[in-house]
């Protein structure tokens, strides 16, 4: 029997053979680190935990919730918004809440894609940034990942020669995988390119609480007349390490987010409302969270760059996000998949292979800040006993 349609426009999952390695290897005792997966290890602040429980005894709160968002925690994003990047929205028709930002960009890929339309996306970039589109009857075209004029360029090219034109674009800074940022300049030089050629912009702000040597990252809807064009998607996972939690949002374009609202209306009832509750109470404190946390992750990435250095591998500081993008060795060629299996098998560290991410991530791995310092520093030595293998 066949696979079904959506099902064979799907390539196999690379991170499921890593994962199947990994998991093999720890079956048999093998103590595994694991830098693969972006899943934040810090506990959830307590005080946000306490005013779940504390919202979760309220009898009326396990009903039905909103599927758009309960109105408090829509007007905390907006509070956030205003306060952190100095753009207003309003909360009734330019805020809406998701499960998650995956689900949120999922399902405006749904709402927005006809069969054969032509999306511009990153590459690499995070999977769903593509398959969102592919799974809903899209096709892609590539850009480059980091923030310069040759996005425009290959935009361009991609206007002229696409059959029909393209009508969205993605853009994700900082950029997972590669930790690529963006000034504000490059979101003006966006949105002018947008309104020439009428696209939507679809902007991925996942990690813009995350930054290390550089200033706070911006948002697109900073710029004057974003709204017009574009929509923003942040999550609370990876600031509040709230992964579980499934709570993000899109924001922006009035006529986009009436769109995704429409469409969630028909697939959820919202998420869990006290989660929603205890949501707004720390979207009010993101700024005390968002320092603490980044202290953490600028001393674990201090680490990670010293040791592994140590042991042989150089490896590229970020200015932003969780991840390190990090070529490849160069003894070992370009397979990233090949790499990265042999990593477990002889150091005991499990990292995240480029290619995952799109061909374009040929030769490079993902390393997440997502253990403490000793553990990144043990993880250091296995890769000295690879590469002292590799050297013997």
């Amino acid at each position: 029997m066949q696979d079904f349609h959506a099902i064979r426009r799907l390539p196999p999952y690379v991170f499921a053979e890593v994962n199947r390695q990994k998991a093999e290897a720890r079956a048999v005792g093998r103590d595994v680190i694991d830098l693969g997966m972006g899943n934040p290890d810090l506990p959830t602040p307590s005080f946000i935990v306490d005013k779940l429980c504390e919202a979760s005894r309220n009898p009326k709160a396990h009903g039905y919730s909103a599927s758009k968002g309960i109105p408090g925690l829509r007007k905390a994003q907006a509070r956030y918004y205003e306060r952190r990047f100095g753009v207003k929205l309003d909360p009734e028709s330019e805020v809406i809440v998701t499960l998650g930002s995956k689900e949120g960009f999922a399902n405006m890929a749904n709402a927005i894609t006809a069969p054969g339309d032509v999306i511009l996306a990153p590459n690499p970039s995070y999977p769903l940034h593509a398959f969102g589109f592919i799974m809903a009857g899209g096709s892609m075209r590539a850009l480059p990942s980091a923030a310069t004029e040759q996005v425009f360029i290959e935009a361009e090219k991609a206007i002229k020669y696409s059959v029909p034109k393209p009508i969205a674009m993605v853009l994700n800074y900082p950029s997972n995988p590669t930790a690529e940022i963006a000034s504000l300049d490059f979101y003006r030089d966006a949105v002018a390119f947008a309104r020439k050629h009428e696209l939507i912009i679809l902007s991925d702000l996942a990690y813009s609480e995350i930054y290390f040597d550089t200033d706070p990252s911006p948002s697109i809807l900073q710029v004057n007349g974003a709204k017009d064009v574009a929509v923003e998607f942040t999550t609370m996972s990876k600031t509040f390490s709230m992964a579980g939690w499934r709570m993000g949002f899109a924001v922006g374009n009035p006529r986009l987010i009436s769109a995704l609202t429409r469409v969630k209306s028909y697939l959820d009832y919202g998420a869990f409302t006290p989660i929603q509750v205890a949501a707004a109470t720390a979207l009010d404190r993101a700024e005390e969270v968002g320092e603490t946390m980044r202290q953490v992750y600028r001393k674990r990435l201090d680490v990670l760059v010293d040791s592994f250095r140590m042991n042989g591998w150089d490896i590229p500081r970020p200015k932003a996000s969780m991840f390190a993008w990090a070529p490849i060795p160069s003894e070992y060629g370009q397979d990233s998949l090949a790499f990265t299996k042999h990593l477990i098998d002889v150091g005991d560290v499990a990292v995240a292979p480029g290619v995952g991410f799109g061909e374009r991530g040929e030769g490079f791995v993902r390393i997440a800040l997502v253990e403490n310092e000793q553990r990144i520093r043990q993880a250091a030595k296995g890769v000295g006993r690879l590469l002292k293998k590799k050297a013997a």
